[in-house]
């Protein structure tokens, strides 16, 4: 009877993937093609069902240990072609409806090619935190459990990364004339 699972079990693990297969596959979109990421999200799902009897609640959440598993994946991945595959975003585009704060720049959208330049500056361990927060809909603290970091220091990331990103975005003619207009500075204090 090892092989077999209950019903109850078999109904839990579709509501596990229905509630998280998006999660995954967003996460994983933001590092590889469309079609590596539909892969690596099944493979996710197989491994979750057959460690599913290992899942403790009490160490993570379902969607983080999920994460988790994806994010495994991925670095194998990785390993095994090398990290040479670019960001695909042609099928996320609402990446930057998500990240730019729109009150600011109403009127300025990016294109994907705009999009792409615009990440290229971050490194590939913020990249990933961004997938974890956007992608994955992850919070900090979860963030945090997975990459052995702090809450803070996910915060922070988070924070310098938008910033960044935001700047990229606005240019510095723009970012430049809030500055006279507001008679502040957003750029560090000394």
């Amino acid at each position: 009877m090892l092989g077999r699972r209950s019903a109850s079990t078999d109904d839990e693990l579709r509501r596990v993937f229905t509630e998280n297969a998006g999660a995954v596959y967003a996460f994983l979109a933001y590092s590889v093609d469309p079609s590596t990421a539909e892969d690596l999200t099944s493979a996710t799902f197989e491994r979750v069902v057959r460690s599913w009897r290992r899942f403790d609640p009490t160490r993570a959440s379902e969607r983080t240990w999920i994460l988790t598993i994806a994010r495994n994946l991925l670095t194998d991945h990785y390993r095994r072609r090398g990290r040479t595959e670019s960001t695909s975003l042609d099928e996320h585009p609402q990446l930057l409806d998500r990240l730019v704060d729109r009150s600011e720049a109403p009127d300025r959208r990016l294109s994907i090619e705009e999009l792409k330049r615009w990440l290229a500056p971050l490194s590939p361990r913020e990249q990933e935190i961004i997938a974890l927060r956007y992608g994955a809909d992850l919070e900090g603290v979860e963030i945090a459990r997975m990459l052995d970091l702090t809450p803070a220091n996910v915060h922070q990331i988070l924070s310098r990364s938008l910033r960044r990103l935001r700047e990229t975005a606005t240019g510095p003619d723009a970012d430049g004339q809030r500055q006279r207009s507001t008679g502040r500075s957003t750029g560090p204090s000394r």
